[in-house]
């Protein structure tokens, strides 16, 4: 494959009701840092390693009309069709740190088969949040 064709996956978007509050709450409810939030308060992102965390509106005019309007979830019985996973070696701690600072609760860390401590929270604006911890995989030929 040539080299100007090789992916890199460059930012997960996350549509959300205020733009501030999420990267103020993913900052201090999940530790990250806050690479940028515009004078508008329409685009946040969180430096989160290899790619980017972003936020804009629910109500994206710019993209609205091209793409379709982002669905919402009725209850919390229903979620997004993507979660979030954040790996942490302590998850207990950051569980906890999460929930201190306004995630609401899921469910708690537990040890799971795939050997992995895992708990559940939802954000601000419901967003299924993973806490884990990190699962070595084993190489595929």
């Amino acid at each position: 494959m040539s080299s100007n064709l090789k992916p890199a996956f460059a930012y997960t978007i996350i549509y959300v009701k205020d733009v501030a509050k999420s990267v103020d709450f993913y900052s201090k409810a999940f530790g990250f840092t806050v690479r940028r939030l515009d004078h508008s308060n329409r685009w946040g992102e969180l430096e989160s390693g290899g790619t980017t965390i972003a936020f804009t509106p629910l109500h994206q005019h710019e993209t609205e009309d091209l793409t379709g309007a982002v669905q919402i979830p009725s209850s919390n019985r229903e979620r997004n069709p993507i979660e979030i996973c954040i790996d942490y070696p302590d998850v207990d701690a950051a569980y906890q740190r999460a929930v201190e600072n306004g995630a609401a609760v899921v469910s708690q860390p537990e040890a799971k088969v795939w050997k992995q401590r895992v708990g559940y929270v939802r954000d601000i604006d419901g967003m299924v949040v993973r806490i884990g911890s990190h699962v070595n995989q084993p190489k595929q030929n």
